[in-house]
């Protein structure tokens, strides 16, 4: 009864609105797990899954959680994750270190496939009701991956991923664009060999950047 009150107390309003930034960040965190906004949308019902810490220095933007992450409440805990693992040049321990990375979707419950396959877009909802409140208690977030189109449209406005992706330093030293790390990429990879001869060793200095300061 003890620990209830106490965590009553500090999620209060007057805590939430006085109390400091890790503080309000975890009270946040504690509204957004009960979220059910988007629960009639939602195939598998709501989960959301986010990674965040007011000391992270880097932001990784990406879609939605797939059924695995779903299922495992780990971001990027699925091929795609491997494969963008790969482009930084970063073990698990280090991706996953949420005082360094904070991993952010555009919705953050597996939002389910459409009729012909394909997963859905991200709820609008979840953007417009978390991201912006989120974002305010990442103060120290020196770089922001915005990967994939639903993460660079939202931020950038519209426009085509890969050409974004080939022109990625008109967007620095805030946004790094990267296409979405599904098996998909593949054929663009092959095709661009300035994505492994430039963008890659770019993208590596640019992230080393941010988390060292």
């Amino acid at each position: 009864m003890i620990q209830t009150q106490t965590k009553l107390d500090l999620c209060s309003t007057n805590s939430t609105q006085n109390g400091n930034v890790e503080t309000r960040l975890n009270c946040l965190v504690q509204e957004i797990r009960q979220c059910a906004a988007c629960a009639q949308k939602l195939p598998l019902g709501p989960r959301p899954v986010l990674h965040v810490s007011p000391n992270a220095r880097l932001l990784i933007a990406g879609q939605a959680p797939g059924t695995r992450v779903h299922e495992t409440g780990v971001s990027f805990n699925d091929a795609s994750g491997d494969r963008l693992r790969g482009w930084l040049g970063m073990s698990r321990d280090v991706f996953y270190d949420s005082n360094r990375i904070a991993i952010l979707p555009m919705a953050l419950c597996y939002p389910g496939v459409l009729p012909k396959g394909g997963d859905r877009p991200p709820p609008p909802e979840c953007a417009s009701l978390w991201r912006e409140r989120i974002l305010a208690l990442l103060p120290n977030i020196q770089l922001t991956l915005l990967v994939g189109a639903y993460a660079q449209n939202y931020v950038l406005g519209k426009g085509k991923v890969y050409e974004r992706t080939e022109h990625f330093q008109d967007f620095l030293p805030q946004y790094f664009p990267l296409p979405h790390p599904s098996w998909r990429t593949g054929a663009w990879e092959r095709k661009t060999p300035m994505f492994q001869e430039k963008i890659i060793p770019a993208l590596r200095r640019e992230v080393a950047r941010a988390l060292t300061g």
